[in-house]
């Protein structure tokens, strides 16, 4: 058969092969002319090519498509060095020490009264850890602000989440001051422009709820919930950091799953008129241990997660639609997995490898928000052991 490998010179396409593309390159004219220039070009390559031509190189191609992301990630460390290391404050906590006692660990004086306290967040549609952490706050704030849009970081429209649920939050009114945004729905706009034009309404909404110089300001997203404690033990200490970030436990959907102690963008600022910003991004080297919790993606309800994957800035990570799926978000809850199937953002090859595959179970439920343990019912989704969520109403 003239198609099978030749005896001479290991190719694939036999000398008969040849022979029938040489007469139709010497063909000028005729039906065959497409064929044959076909077969001119392809003359004297042999199988091996093909299959690196028509195989190997679009499945190169595809594995690219689908993993591009995860083989950027995993080569991270090769182009981008890991950031300059905090300055890590050692914290001091008993509930039996005085305040005293505990400012003077941490190298800082007493104050005879403390400060006033602003807790600011922007709020898209969290409303059980917005629950959890003014109920966590509640003792040591002064006022809480809160500035909410009708539209997404993406530019997708939403209702005014927590404008509709405001008198599930009647225990704070007396010292809320809430703000809403309309939404500029600019397609095709980059998301953190959207994120930032936010941030900067909330500068003008603190000044409407009167903060001024030497009060504290706390900034961090509405799942970054700092300690009680931490928030009463930096009002009443004197020469604290005039910025300074809080360690919190990295927790992703429920405290079930631990994923490390890293989470720093969390910050507490001395407030100076004309100078302090609302930011999330790195301000300081100074860094509290042991603050608080962050709890990512911690959603009572699948549709949730699915609108918080389409509407946050990292929107771009959702690569495919199978990625929205109810049944496959649900697995993925329950496993401890990603939900855009990434590897760990991190910048050395011993610490992505770390922290490759799922994330191991905690079946601890000590030291977290107080209202989490005594509404444990209400909120057991939050717990160990309970990763189905409930069905849509």
């Amino acid at each position: 058969m003239w198609w099978m490998m030749g005896e001479a010179g290991g190719h694939y396409c036999s000398k008969k092969t040849d022979d029938i593309c040489g007469a139709l390159c010497s063909q000028e004219t005729g039906r065959f002319s497409s064929f044959s220039r076909l077969c001119c070009a392809l003359r004297g390559v042999d199988m091996k090519t093909y299959i690196f031509l028509l195989v190997i190189v679009p499945t190169c191609l595809l594995a690219g498509y689908i993993h591009g992301q995860k083989i950027s990630y995993f080569l991270r460390p090769l182009w981008e060095s890991p950031p300059k290391p905090f300055h890590d404050i050692p914290h001091y906590h008993h509930s039996n020490a005085s305040m005293a006692t505990l400012c003077k660990l941490h190298g800082w004086g007493v104050r005879e009264f403390p400060r006033r306290v602003y807790d600011a967040v922007l709020f898209s549609n969290e409303l059980d850890i917005l629950s959890i952490r003014w109920r966590e706050l509640y003792p040591y704030i002064t006022q809480f602000v809160l500035l909410e849009s009708n539209s997404t970081f993406t530019g997708l429209p939403k209702p005014l989440v927590f404008a509709s649920h405001r008198d599930e939050f009647s225990f704070i009114e007396s010292r809320l001051t809430y703000g809403s945004l309309g939404g500029r729905f600019i397609k095709g706009m980059n998301p953190f422009y959207e994120e930032a034009y936010q941030r900067v309404a909330l500068d003008q909404l603190l000044r409407i709820a009167g903060i001024t110089d030497d009060d504290l300001l706390l900034m961090s997203d509405v799942d970054e919930i700092p300690s009680r404690h931490t928030i009463n033990l930096l009002r009443w200490c004197d020469e604290v950091p005039k910025i300074l970030h809080l360690r919190l436990k990295n927790y992703l959907y429920s405290f079930e799953f631990l994923v490390d102690n890293k989470s720093w963008r969390a910050s507490v600022h001395r407030y100076e008129t004309g100078k302090t910003r609302y930011a999330h991004y790195r301000q300081s080297d100074e860094i509290l241990a042991d603050a608080g919790w962050h709890c990512s993606f911690c959603f009572r309800r699948i549709s949730e997660f699915v609108f918080k994957m389409k509407a946050y800035s990292h929107s771009d990570r959702v690569r495919f639609r199978r990625f929205l799926n109810p049944e496959r978000v649900q697995r993925v809850i329950c496993k401890g997995g990603d939900l855009f199937d990434m590897l760990p953002e991190e910048y050395t090859f011993k610490d992505i490898i770390g922290k490759m595959g799922p994330i191991p179970h905690s079946f601890s439920a000590v030291h977290l928000p107080s209202y989490l343990l005594e509404n444990a019912e209400k909120y057991r989704f939050l717990l160990p052991g309970n990763c189905i969520r409930e069905k849509e109403c």
